[in-house]
C-alpha cells in the first residue's frame, strides 16, 4: 500500500475549484487515540498525512475531548454543548438504555444544512440508534442527508466488519479494514451521492484505534510482531493515516483545498498508558491523560500555517468555531464552547466565555474544570452502584449530588498533575469551585430525565 504523500502534497497546494459559495467542512475524528500517538505530537506512529495537515494549519497543544469516554464526547462535538445537556451522560448501550442524542439539540450538521450544505456522516456513530426495544433517532434526524454508520465499534474487529448500516439498511459483511472502508464510503459520496451544486459537510468518524483492533500485517510489521498489541495498535493508526491521505487526494479533485476547512481530533484519550504523553490517567478518567487529545485545524489561505497554539481548547469549541470562521449564526441556546476563530486566524482577541468542564459518573475524579493554566478536580459526595455501565436510574442522584475533595493543579508547571496546590491557593480554589458549581448546576438543570420516560 502506498503512503500517497505525493497526493497529499498536491491536495494541500492545488486543486480545481468549483467555487462553492461557502467553504466545505470536513471533520475527522479518531476513536480512543491518545495525546501522544501521532507523529506531530511526538508519538511513535508514522502519520505524514496528519503531520502535513498540522504543518499547513494550526496544532493545539492543550486540546481536549468532550468527555473521557466515547458517546458523550461525540454529543459535545456535534452540539457545542456539554453532553449532559444533549441527553448523553455516558457511553450508550442501545439495547439496555433509552439514552440518545436528543432531537431537540441543534447539531453542526443542522447548522450547515440550514446554510445550504450537503451533509454526510460516515463511520462510527454511537449516539443512539433504534433497537427492537427503543425507538431512537437516526443520523438523518440530526441533519445528515446521507449516513453510513455503526452503533458502536466495528465488529468483530476493524478487519472485515459486518455491522455497518447505510441510510437505515444493514450492509452485511464487508471486506477490508474499517478506516479504509469509511474512506471508501466518503469518497464514493463525494463522487456519486452528494448534491454537487452545494458546498458539503463531511463528518468522518473512524473506529481506530478502539479495541478490538486489527490492521494489515505489512503495516503492523513496521512496529513489531503480529502478537504485539502495541504494534497492532500503532498499525491501526498508521492505516487510518493512509486512509485520510486517500480522502484528502479526493478532496483536492473535487474542489480547491483552500476552499475546505478540515478539523482533526480524538473522542477521548488512549486506553494505553504509554500513549498519553506521560499525562496522568487514561481513557475513562478525568485526569489529563483521559481527556487531552490532538487537535488540528487546517484551512489554507484562512488559517495561517505552522501555528502551535497553547491556549486550552477542545471539541466543545468546534461548532462555534465553524460558525465563526464561516460567518454563520450560532444556535440560539447556551453553548459551552467558544469561537476559536480569533486564535486560528490571528485576527482579533480570543476570550473564553466559560471554563472547560468535564463530568463522568464512574470517573475519579468525577468532575474536572480547566480555567487558564489551572485545573480543579473533585470527587462525588455520593455513591452509585458498582456497575461500570451507566444506569439511567442514577440520574436523580447525579443531578442532586455535589462534590468533595477538591484538588488544584497548575498544568503549565505540572502537566502530570503530581502536586496539589489547593492548600497553597485557597482563594483561587474558592473562585474556581464557585465557577465549577455554577456550570454544573446549569448543566444538570438541562439534563434529560431518562429514568422518567
Amino acid at each position: 500500500m502506498l503512503r500517497l504523500v505525493a497526493c497529499l502534497m498536491i491536495a494541500l497546494s492545488a486543486g480545481v475549484s468549483f467555487a462553492a459559495e461557502r467553504p466545505n467542512v470536513v471533520v475527522l475524528l479518531a476513536d480512543d487515540l491518545g495525546y501522544q500517538d501521532i507523529g506531530c505530537y511526538g508519538g511513535p506512529v508514522e502519520t505524514p498525512t496528519l503531520d502535513q495537515l498540522a504543518a499547513k494549519g494550526a496544532r493545539f497543544t492543550n486540546f481536549y475531548s468532550g468527555c473521557a469516554v466515547c458517546s458523550p464526547s461525540r454529543a459535545t462535538l456535534l452540539t457545542g454543548r456539554h453532553h449532559i445537556r444533549a441527553g448523553v451522560y455516558s457511553w450508550i448501550h442501545d439495547e439496555s438504555q433509552k439514552s440518545h442524542l436528543l432531537e431537540r439539540e441543534t447539531t453542526l450538521a443542522e447548522v450547515l444544512k440550514g446554510a445550504g450544505y450537503a451533509t454526510a456522516h460516515v463511520g462510527k456513530w454511537h449516539l443512539g440508534l433504534p433497537t427492537k426495544k427503543f425507538d431512537k433517532p437516526t443520523p438523518d434526524q440530526h441533519g445528515f442527508d446521507y449516513w453510513f454508520a455503526t452503533w458502536n465499534n466495528a465488529e468483530p474487529s476493524h478487519k472485515n466488519p459486518n455491522n455497518f448500516i447505510r441510510n437505515g439498511k444493514p450492509v452485511g459483511q464487508l471486506q477490508g479494514y474499517s478506516c479504509q472502508l469509511v474512506a471508501d464510503e466518503a469518497i464514493n459520496w463525494l463522487d456519486e451521492k452528494r448534491d454537487k451544486e452545494k458546498p458539503f459537510f463531511l463528518n468522518v468518524w473512524f473506529h481506530e484505534p478502539h479495541a478490538p483492533i486489527a490492521a494489515p500485517d505489512e503495516i503492523v510489521n513496521e512496529y513489531g510482531g503480529q502478537k504485539d498489541k502495541a504494534a497492532v495498535y500503532s498499525g491501526t493508526i498508521d492505516n487510518t493515516d493512509r486512509a485520510i491521505a486517500r480522502l484528502l487526494a479526493k478532496l483536492a479533485e473535487v474542489d480547491a483545498i483552500d476552499n475546505t476547512l478540515i478539523v482533526y481530533a480524538s473522542d477521548n484519550g488512549s486506553y494505553r498508558d504509554d500513549r498519553t504523553g506521560g499525562l496522568r490517567g487514561k481513557k475513562g478518567v478525568n485526569w489529563e491523560g483521559g481527556i487531552r487529545v490532538p487537535g488540528i485545524f487546517c484551512w489554507p489561505g484562512t488559517i495561517p500555517n505552522g501555528q502551535q497554539i497553547d491556549a486550552p481548547a477542545g471539541v466543545v469549541d468546534i461548532l462555534p468555531t465553524v460558525c465563526g470562521l464561516l460567518d454563520l449564526d450560532q444556535p440560539e441556546r447556551h453553548l459551552d464552547g467558544s469561537n476559536l476563530a480569533p486564535l486560528l486566524t490571528q485576527q482579533g482577541e480570543f476570550e473564553r466565555h466559560q471554563p472547560l468542564f468535564w463530568h463522568l459518573q464512574k470517573s475519579r475524579p468525577i468532575v474536572a474544570m480547566r480555567d487558564g493554566r489551572y485545573s480543579l478536580v473533585a470527587d462525588p459526595d455520593y455513591e452509585l452502584s458498582t456497575s461500570n455501565m451507566f444506569q439511567e436510574a442514577w440520574i436523580p442522584k447525579i443531578k442532586a449530588g455535589s462534590y468533595t475533595n477538591f484538588r488544584l493543579y497548575d498544568l503549565e508547571a505540572d502537566p502530570q498533575q503530581t502536586t496539589d496546590l489547593a492548600a497553597e491557593k485557597p482563594e483561587l480554589v474558592k473562585r474556581m469551585k464557585r465557577q465549577l458549581l455554577d456550570i454544573n448546576a446549569s448543566i444538570m438543570n438541562d439534563g434529560a430525565d431518562w429514568h422518567q420516560q
